[in-house]
This record gives structure tokens, sequence and C-alpha cells, in this order.
């Protein structure tokens, strides 16, 4: 019983080892590492991360999941069970997943909205008596407030509902097991930590996490049952399979993208580009289904709430209502206008990757602090007091930073091109170029407006700049820095300083304890500096209005100001398709398609040479393994290796652990505790003394199930059918999700393996074998191999021979970019040596042949 229990020591026996909740641990082998090392953080898409030892440990803790489920009798006997329906009701789910999904983002706006204006608000009445100290301390207090209850919720409750969940998700939907991600605690965590993070005024957004949401509405509604409050519905049983499962946690996120930027069509293409690894048309149309709703849903209950108040006008669509950064007035563009767009999409790529590079480093120095403290209370203030810190410094600047700039006056210009000053700023009449009415006045004194008969106004207002753009929520700024023909309504200062300041503080925040999303930073930041190069433009050309010479008229800073925003999203997200199309349907601005599309793909080809993808780095940095789209494979740092010619056995482990389909209780029993492996090729031979060959697949989950069913173990004189009509366990009860009781089978398994009598007591595991596991041979194509693996959504593949006869598995971790590498390395490097010595030989005898 003793080497049972260290046996059972040294492997966690749920699936695999539990991956650490908290990753201080791995903070040694940061430190290991160099500033700028190869292959970690400063890393194009054209090199693999390099992953540590003690990395790769903490890899291997993850299990993966198969896409389809496990086609076995007990499978197909549930199927004949089911209603037979057409997929009416997979129609039904997609659309209450939708509505679930868009009244949530309608809810999440208002509480954000209701917060945000009470604070600000008032923090306007205090500055404009006079009291910035008091308005400081009311805006600092409130917001301190948010932070600790959104921090305190993540740290102490559900520690994987911080951050936006977007790694965790695409890690998910590419085949990988992350746990905790999609639990009704994490939901509700969430939900009230985002609510906290953006009402704050901290230097996020909403998105990511209505993103992660909305799969995690689509994991929960529709299965209709739930493991932590421990109830299940007798509704729509038959989605409650891997493949279902995965398809509606897809849509729920692509509906999550259509509620938060009200675009459906971008929320499909999201899904489609960047979370889902298996796609087909009829997922396609149902999931746009599912993203039309959301934003139906979320378009319909603000067309009549503003802040939770019935405003009236029930289901009428204002455009300024459903268009998140509606731009009002479109200018055409010029080819000229391709000039600066391409500047903006190189400083997009670099300032993406700077943004990338700078946020893992300040996540792996928040790691090391971390692993300084021995206590997990003390690492649980720290992370609360860190947030705290963040927000004292945002509202500082916030509150203090607009009194460092003096105020400007309201700037406009006439059709002759000559600027005017107040008093005459506001006439609509004769000013096309203008500022707008409602930029922050802060401190600055609130002067006299007249209005005459002939709609004719003048002022002597003045206004902040900086208070325009910090005094405000991040999307009231985005609005402010996207508005046309508003050309000196910002200078140069202004615009550098919270450029500056934003950028450090959102790179900071990204990452940190509290449930927040990275889209409103990186929108605002890239109109920053889209507005500066689109303000040179003016600096150099002038100011032309639209009025007198369209021609020109291009050079406005606000639409630089949108290019550069689609630049900077796509240099952090390298995604391409979608962005285009939520950029698209989030300003209304059609005319400017062609370089918005331009900006976007020469910030993704500039930032692909300096880092990762922010999301994919991510997931390396939280050793979550994840299978690109295509690997991309170097021998000796610079060599590209076609994986054409290379086979499946250059990377399958070998040799493997099979089992048969008849196999003693008290092998299965030593095979789990003595053994991490999360499925085992079953071997099955049709006629006595003939050689087993590959039957099938069967997974540790399954096998801990089956035996702690002692009521179907069997004895060689009373053996059950192969193909039994009527399986003794369910097809529900062996494909769920974890095991719940494994202290409890862990004894049950020493039992087994103690006690002699279960070596006489067998198994047949034929009605709950795989028998649509995926083979191939063993000099099958590596590179169609990967393909087959990422597509299908595979989590063994077991290898054969000539005879169909198990050789080796490919795992997911086998056919990850590093160990791809290292294993052709060692051929590779034997090929050569090979080759050389065959070269020898041939000189030796061209050498001996001469001499004779």
């Amino acid at each position: 019983m003793a080497e049972v229990r260290s046996r059972r020591k040294a492997h966690a026996y749920s699936v695999t080892q539990v991956p650490s909740v908290d990753d201080v641990h791995l903070a040694q082998a940061d430190a290991s590492e160099g500033f700028f090392a190869r292959g970690r953080e400063f890393e194009s898409v054209y090199v693999n991360h390099r992953y540590t030892t003690q990395e790769r440990e903490e890899l291997s803790k993850f299990d993966s999941l198969d896409y389809l489920p496990s086609h076995s009798f007990a499978y197909k006997n549930w199927i004949k069970r089911q209603p037979s329906r057409l997929d009416w009701d997979r129609w039904v789910m997609m659309g209450l997943i939708g509505f679930s999904v868009g009244f949530l983002g309608f809810l999440l706006h208002q509480i954000i909205e209701v917060i945000s204006d009470f604070k600000w608000e008032k923090a306007e009445d205090f500055i404009r008596d006079g009291d910035i100290a008091v308005a400081y301390v009311w805006v600092l207090g409130i917001s301190l407030l948010l932070v600790i209850v959104g921090s305190v919720l993540v740290v102490y409750f559900r520690p994987s509902a911080g951050g936006s969940g977007m790694p965790e998700l695409i890690g998910f939907l590419n085949g990988t097991v992350v746990r905790h991600i999609f639990n009704v605690k994490t939901f509700v965590v969430k939900f009230l930590s985002c609510a906290c993070a953006v009402a704050s005024g901290l230097p996020v957004g909403p998105e990511g996490p209505m993103i992660h949401m909305g799969g995690l509405i689509g994991a929960g509604l529709s299965q209709f049952r739930s493991g932590t409050l421990n109830f299940e519905l007798p509704f729509f049983q038959r989605f409650r399979n891997s493949e279902d499962r995965r398809n509606f946690i897809q849509a729920g996120a692509g509906a999550g993208v259509a509620s938060a930027f009200g675009a459906p069509v971008g929320g499909l293409l999201f899904a489609m580009e960047e979370v889902s690894s298996f796609w087909n048309m009829k997922l396609t149309w149902q999931t746009f289904f599912c993203c039309m709703i959301a934003t139906f849903t979320t378009d319909l209950f603000n067309s009549a709430f503003t802040s939770f108040q019935y405003k009236g006008s029930f289901g009428l669509f204002r455009a300024e209502k459903y268009i998140l950064f509606q731009v009002r007035n479109e200018i055409p563009v010029n080819i000229l206008a391709f000039i600066p767009t391409v500047v903006l999409g190189v400083l997009g790529g670099l300032l993406g990757g700077l943004f990338t590079f700078c946020n893992l480093k300040i996540v792996r120095g928040r790691r090391a602090l971390l692993a300084k403290l021995s206590d997990d209370w003390k690492r649980k203030v720290v992370r609360v007091a860190e947030l705290c810190i963040i927000i004292t410094l945002t509202v500082t600047a916030s509150v203090f930073l607009p009194a460092a700039f003096a105020c400007s006056p309201f700037t406009c210009y006439s059709p002759e091109n000559s600027v005017v000053r107040s008093p005459e700023c506001l006439s609509p009449l004769n000013h096309t170029i203008h500022t707008e009415n409602d930029v922050s006045l802060y401190t600055c004194p609130e002067g006299i407006v007249t209005r005459f008969e002939n709609n004719s106004v003048t002022t002597n207002k003045t206004f902040n700049q900086v208070a325009t753009l910090m005094f405000v929520t991040g999307e009231e700024a985005i609005h402010h820095l996207f508005s046309r023909e508003t050309h000196h309504e910002f200078s140069y200062g202004p615009l550098f300083a919270v450029l500056a300041i934003y950028f450090f503080l959102a790179c900071w925040t990204a990452g940190s304890s509290i449930s927040s999303g990275l889209v409103v930073p990186m929108v605002l930041i890239g109109a920053l500096y889209g507005r500066i190069i689109g303000l040179s433009m003016v600096s150099m050309f002038g100011v032309m209005d639209k009025s007198v010479n369209e021609y020109w008229a291009w050079m406005d800073p606000g639409a630089f100001a949108l290019i550069g925003a689609a630049s900077f999203f796509g240099g952090v997200s390298r995604l391409t398709m979608s962005l285009t199309v939520i950029m698209m349907e989030m300003t209304n601005d059609v005319q400017f398609l062609l370089p918005i599309m331009v900006s976007i793909m020469v910030a993704k080809w500039v930032g692909d040479f300096v880092t990762h993808p922010l999301y994919h780095a991510l997931l390396e940095l939280k050793c979550i393994p994840f299978l690109d789209s295509e690997p991309v494979i170097v021998h000796e740092g610079d060599k590209p290796v076609n994986l054409e010619l290379h086979m499946a056995r250059d990377v399958m482990a070998a040799p493997p652990c099979v089992i048969s389909t008849w196999e003693s209780v008290s092998n299965l029993a030593h095979l789990l505790l003595d053994t991490p492996h999360g499925g085992f090729p079953v071997v099955h031979s049709s006629k006595e003394g003939q050689e087993k060959t590959f039957y099938g697949m069967i997974t540790r989950i399954e096998l801990s199930v089956i035996l702690f069913h002692p009521e179907i173990f069997e004895t060689s004189d009373n053996p059950s059918p192969e193909d039994p009509e009527v399986t003794l366990l369910d097809y529900q009860q062996t494909t769920i999700h974890k095991l719940y009781n494994t202290e409890e089978i862990e004894e049950l398994l020493a039992k087994f393996c103690d006690d002699s009598a279960y070596e006489e007591q067998f198994v047949n595991l034929q009605p709950y074998v795989n028998q649509s596991a995926l083979s191939v041979r063993d000099n099958f194509s590596l590179h169609r191999t990967y393909i087959i693996f990422r597509t299908l959504g595979l989590r063994h593949l077991t290898v054969v021979d000539e005879t169909n006869k198990v050789v080796g598995i490919i795992t997911r971790k086998d056919l990850m970019g590093f160990h791809l590498e290292e294993s052709l390395a060692a051929i590779l490097q034997q090929q050569l040596e090979q080759g050389n010595i065959k070269v020898e030989m041939a000189e030796v005898t061209e050498l001996n042949s001469s001499t004779a």
C-alpha cells in the first residue's frame, strides 16, 4: 500500500497534474533568461517560443480534449435514444445564447454608464466651484472603492476571472483544457469585476471580458446543467457532447464581439479568424444568426434606456446609439492618403510590438516580485495593492495633468482658410471647421454665449485639451479624437502627454488581477498617435476645408486618428479580416475602408517581425499548449524545414502504453496509477492467436469511470458480448469533463492493485472504446499529420505500421513548434553526418581510382 501511495504522489491523478492557479513558481525560469533573449518576449512569428525546463513541466500539466465525441457503442446507443429532430432546436439554442449575450452587454454598459456619469459629473461640479482638491478626493475615493471590490473578487474568490480571458478561451477552443474558465462563479465574478474596473477609470475596456462571458453563456446555456450549482434540467440533452458544446462556445464568443462593438459580421469573422480551429458552412450560418440576435438585443434595449432611465422611443435605432464610435462627416479618400497610411501602419506594428513586449516584461516582473513573498496572503494583498497604485496614478493624472496646460480658445476657420477665434467660433453658417461643443472646460472660464436671430453665435469660451481626453471615459475620449473637421481642437503637447501616460498605464494594467479588456486602450492609443500624424499634415500643408477644396480634404486629423486606431489594434492583435469589419461597423466610415485595410496589413507585417501576437504571447507566457494554423520550423537559426520531407514517426512518442479490449481490473488500476497519460490505444484480435492490431482509443477519465462501477466486472467464465445492444454504463456517465471524487477513486484503485482477486476479474472495454479514433502510418507526411491533428481537433493520434500494429502515439505537445524543431534537429543532424560520410567515402573511392 505504501508503494501505491508513493506512486499516487508522483502523479496528480484526476487527468494529469493540475496546472497551478498562481504561476509565481515560474519566476525562476524568467530570471534565468536575458532581457532580449531570442525566443522569449522579443521574438518574431518566424521564431518558435523557447520554453525553459520548468515551463515545459507546466505545459505537461495541461490536458487536451477531442472536438468530436467518442464514437463508441455507448455513444451510438445514446444517439438512438435522442429524439430525431431537424436542426430547429440548434437554431433555438443559438437564438437563446445571442439574446442572453446581448442583454448581458446591455446591462454591463448601463451599469458602467451610471457609475461613470455619477462620478465625473460630480467631479466637474467640484472643479467648476474651484475645489480641485475635493474633486480629486472624490474621484480617487470612488475609483479606489471600485478597484478594491473588483480586484478582491478576482484575487480571493476566482483568479480565473482576471484579465480579459481571451488567451484561455483561445486555448480551450484550440483543444486545451483550461480549468475554471467556464464556471458559474467565474461568470459572476467576471461581470462584477469588469463593471468595477471600467467604471473606476482604469485604462481598460469591457470588450475582452464580454467575449469571455459570451463563451461562458454558450457553454452553460447549451448544456442546461451545472456542476457548481448541482442541477441538471431535462432540456436540450442531445447537445451534451464535446462537439456541440465547443460550437456553442465559439458562437457565444462571436456574440460577445457583436454585442460589445455592435458588429455582428465582425463577431462572426472574429470567431472564424481568432478563436476557432474547426469550422464549416453550417456553423457559419448559425454563428451569424447568434451574432445578429446579440446585436439586435443590445441595440433594442439601448434604444430606450440611458443609465437605466427609460427615455422612450423603444425600438428606434438611432445611429448614435448603436454605432459605438460614429463618424458623422464623411471625407473622400485621395490616393495620396495612402502615404501617411503606410507610415501609420509601420508605427502601429512597431508600437504594437513594443506594447506586447513591455506588457510581457511587466507580467514577468510581477511574477518575480510575488515569488519573493513566502505567504499566500501577502501575495493576494500585493495584487490588490498594485491595482490601487495604478488607479491612484490614473486619477492623479486625470485630475491634475490638465492643470499643466493652458486653456485653449475655440478655434474655427472661415471658407477663405483664415483663422477665426472667439467670439465667432460657434457660428454654424460660416465655419465648417470648428471645435466641438462638448469639450471639457476644466477650470477654464465658461464665457458668455450669445445667439442672434440669423443663427450666428458668438462666445468667449475656452476649454482644456487634456481634460477633454482624460477627465472622461475612454469611449468619450475616442469620440473626440475621431471627430472630423476639428483640425486644431488638439495640439501636439496634450496629445503626446496623454499618449505617453496612457500607453504606460494601459501596458501596466493589462494582466493585473482584475477583469479587464484591451480594446478601448488599443483604440485610444492608436487614435492619439494617428491624430498626431494628421496634425503634422495640417501643420505642413494647412487646413483644407471640404467645402472649398474637396481634393485635399482627406488631411483631417480625425480621419488619421481612425486609421491609427486600426493600425495599433492590428499591431497588437494581428487580426486582419475581422478587425477591418469591426472598425467599419463601429465607426460607419465606409469611405476609409481601403486605408484601414492597408494600415492593418502593414501593421501586421511589421509587428510579425517584432513579437508574437499579444494573445498568442500570453498563451506562451501562461504555458497553455497551442497549435498555430501553420507551424514555422527552422533549423540552425534560419534554415526553413519543409515538414513534407519528414514523417509521423519522427515526432511520435514510442513505445506507447496499449491495452486490450478485454483487460484485467488489476492491470488497468496499475496503468492509471503508474502513468500520467490522458489516453491509451486499444488493441484487439478477431481470432485467437492472431497478433493484436489497433482497434480504437479510450481516455483516462473513461477508464476511471468504468473501474468505479464494479458491477460491470466479469470473469473469464462469463464474458459479455462484443457488440452489446445495451451498455451497462450510459454515454453521459463516461464522458464527464473532470472527476470530482478523485480521492475515492484513488483508494479504490489502490485496493484493485493490492488485492490479487482482481487479477482474475476483467472488464470488456469494447462498448466504450472510440472506434473512429484516427490513425496514420508511421511514414505518413508530418505536415499532413499536423493539418489533420489541428483541423479535426484531435487529442491523440495513433501511429501504426504496415500491419496496423501500434508503434507510437502523437499528442498536442508533440506537435508544438519547439518540440518539432528539437525532434527534427536530431534527425537532420544525423542525416548531415551520414551525408558527410558518404561524401568522404566517395572522395576516397575517387582518389583510389585515380591512383590506380
